[in-house]
């Protein structure tokens, strides 16, 4: 089953859960309104892969808001925000440890031989940890390698 059916037969349940499945019902709509515009705008169908890219596009915005919501004190968006990510969580790739990316960024330092510079590291590493895991975490242990 494709990434786009799974998401069309969440929203089915979720809409038959009423008050219980609101926040999904929500988040699932919101997912589908950014793939079809993607599909409108790039006039192409987009893949499993497309939509994961979307998928953790909406996931990052999510991370962003529940930081900036903590800052504030704001509970209430905290774990409404929570929730969100939560649904959104099903959909995405298991995400990479620490650890994980700091084996995967050595094997990039490796493969790179005698031409270690940010740039090649990150061209290798990149493909590897694309939705499984954050950017800023991978340029922060490539850096503190390399350093």
């Amino acid at each position: 089953m494709s990434l786009k059916d799974q998401l069309k037969e969440n929203m089915k349940t979720a809409m038959k859960a009423r008050e219980e499945g609101k926040i999904a019902l929500s988040v699932i709509r919101m997912v589908n309104s950014a793939i079809k515009n993607t599909e409108i705008n790039d006039k192409v169908e987009l893949d499993d892969q497309g939509i994961l890219d979307i998928l953790a596009k909406e996931m990052k915005t999510r991370q962003d808001s529940l930081r900036e919501f903590e800052k504030g004190g704001r509970q209430d968006l905290v774990e409404h925000v929570q929730a969100e990510m939560a649904v959104l969580e099903k959909y995405l790739p298991a995400q990479l440890t620490e650890d994980e990316i700091r084996e995967v960024v050595k094997n990039a330092i490796a493969a790179c031989g005698d031409q270690v510079n940010m740039g090649n590291i990150m061209k290798h590493v990149m493909p590897e940890t694309k939705g499984r895991a954050d950017g800023k975490l991978v340029n922060t242990i490539v850096k503190e390698l390399l350093g």
